[in-house]
């Protein structure tokens, strides 16, 4: 079991030791769930009257925050007290599920594909006819990577999840558990005759970007042409839907039970709170903020903060939602 002294983890994190502990710690907890050899952290002032009735030996705390370590305990102080704490637990953090061999003998390989230095390729994975895998991709069992597809250097994929043919994926990309890339869009048109639905065939493809993370059972549909696009960097929660034909730019977040319906387009750094959803054919500019819960039905500005449903300026729903709330308490 690993263990540092409070001092080798302030070496890491570059922080204001105040206090000492003698205690070695083996791991990091939640406030009041920590025992006496693990480190915790305090980032907002509502948990600092918790410190009290906390076991943990050390606690990294925000650099705004006025507390005292107490005996055979120690504080960190940092800018950041969320950033730090990722620090630590990448430094606790498991070593990955162990490969036996680096392709399992079960594993289906077409003998066009291409494998990269370094890969590893689970039991009962299918990789199709010119799939290309860069470098160092691992891909945990039961991973179907259909023809033509590319993936890039250092990408991880977990358990279940499938990639469609002719979809490209970049480099240091992790899907989680069941992700669905490359899916059909969801297109139907009424029949000339009223009497069924007209398949739309989705002849495009996904596209997706360096360092991008999705989360388990997330669905990204192939476009009904051109391509789906998810760009550089963007973080993916769980169980969140992105249809076809958007486009996602740079560094945008969606949290879980979101959704972009067709042809929508997010500029850079979008973030889209969990259970809200997106209008087709809307543009959301660079900088956006959604609400959860909220649907948003047209376009909004760069830099602007939306809330409710339908989806209005924050400040205006919080004023309505004010005189709603002194209207019910009048009747």
């Amino acid at each position: 079991m690993k263990s540092y002294s409070i001092e080798d983890i302030n070496n890491i994190l570059n922080g204001e030791l105040i206090g000492h502990t003698s205690q070695q710690i083996d791991g990091p907890e939640q406030l009041l769930k920590a025992k006496e050899h693990q480190i915790t952290f305090i980032g907002s002032r509502k948990y600092v009257k918790q410190w009290a009735d906390s076991k943990a030996c050390a606690a990294i705390i925000n650099d705004n925050l006025n507390l005292e370590p107490g005996e055979n305990r120690a504080l960190i102080k940092v800018k950041n007290a969320d950033l730090a704490m990722a620090k630590i637990l990448e430094l606790f953090n498991p070593p990955a599920p162990v490969f036996e061999a680096d392709i399992h003998p079960t594993a289906v390989v077409h003998e066009s594909a291409t494998i990269g230095n370094g890969c590893k390729i689970g039991a009962n994975c299918y990789i199709g006819k010119d799939v290309q895998l860069g470098n160092g991709v691992v891909l945990y069992p039961n991973v179907c990577v259909f023809d033509e597809t590319t993936i890039g250097d250092n990408t991880v994929i977990w358990s279940g999840t499938v990639i469609r043919e002719r979809c490209i994926i970049g480099n240091h990309c992790i899907f989680h558990t069941n992700v669905s890339i490359g899916a059909d869009g969801f297109g139907y048109r009424p029949s000339d005759d009223g009497r069924g639905l007209v398949k739309i065939p989705q002849i495009g493809n996904v596209i997706i970007g360096h360092y991008v993370e999705i989360g388990a059972n997330s669905c990204v549909d192939r476009a009904k042409f051109s391509s789906t696009i998810i760009g550089d960097g963007c973080k993916i929660d769980n169980l969140v839907q992105v249809a076809h034909n958007s486009v996602m730019g740079r560094s945008c977040i969606m949290a879980g039970h979101s959704g972009l319906a067709g042809s929508v387009t997010l500029g850079d750094g979008v973030v889209i709170g969990g259970s809200a959803s997106i209008k087709d054919h809307t543009t959301l500019h660079s900088g956006v903020t959604v609400g959860a819960g909220s649907g948003v039905v047209g376009d909004v500005a760069a830099g602007k903060t939306v809330l409710g449903y339908p989806a209005q300026d924050a400040r205006d729903m919080l004023k309505q939602w004010v005189a709603v709330r002194r209207f019910m308490k009048s009747q």
